[in-house]
């Protein structure tokens, strides 16, 4: 996956993304990952590769102060068409690179995006440099199990499905590892086909 690549597919996903990725099984499972997560009145959160805004219609956006960003301009077009008269501010960004100084968020939401961008350990290090400490990540997404070896027909199939956007071999076990010192994990649990999916919470450490 590139991001060229990357803004191909998802002008192509663009006008299909919420008939399949906001509904269903997928809707249940965002519902189950935001649905405690406990906003505050005034915080700034920041939503990574926003998409089309689906997890923006599941929270009460008037009393924080949401930032979103997207890579694709097509996704991000659909996301500010749904929320034109709120006072999210949308932003085309690279989430590898993103153009926010330090400790700006009280909360960073990253949903099905590590799996997606060229640098998933590049793309965490941006969520966990613009995250005030003490502050939280919140990730919904797929991952690898952290002790088994993907299945052969897994392995065949990854280039293939790589090809449509999205990483099914990805291990976050992989990318925590570089960041442990920084951020703790306070919570991972399975949302979604056994486990495939995965709401985890992190909080960045206060030293």
């Amino acid at each position: 996956m590139n991001h060229t690549w990357n803004k191909v597919i998802y002008k192509i996903w663009s006008p299909f993304y919420d008939s399949f990725f906001n509904s269903g099984l997928f809707l249940k499972a965002r519902k189950q990952v935001l649905s405690d997560i406990p906003f505050k009145e005034g915080q700034k959160v920041l939503f990574v590769g926003v998409g089309t805004g689906a997890d923006l219609e599941l929270i009460e956006s008037t009393k924080i102060d949401i930032t979103a960003i997207d890579f694709s301009p097509d996704m991000l077009n659909k996301a500010e068409l749904k929320f034109a008269n709120s006072s999210i501010t949308f932003i085309q960004m690279d989430a590898l690179n993103m153009d926010f100084v330090e400790n700006s968020f009280d909360i960073v939401v990253g949903s099905l995006i590590l799996s997606v961008v060229p640098n998933p350990d590049a793309c965490f290090s941006e969520m966990k440099r613009v995250l005030k400490r003490d502050g939280k990540v919140i990730l919904f997404d797929k991952f690898a199990p952290e002790t088994k070896q993907l299945s052969l027909p897994k392995k065949i199939i990854r280039p293939i499905v790589k090809l449509l956007g999205t990483d099914i071999g990805l291990k976050f076990e992989s990318i925590y590892m570089h960041h442990k010192e920084q951020v703790q994990i306070i919570l991972d649990q399975p949302v979604m086909l056994n486990g495939m999916y995965r709401k985890i919470i992190l909080k960045k450490k206060a030293n």
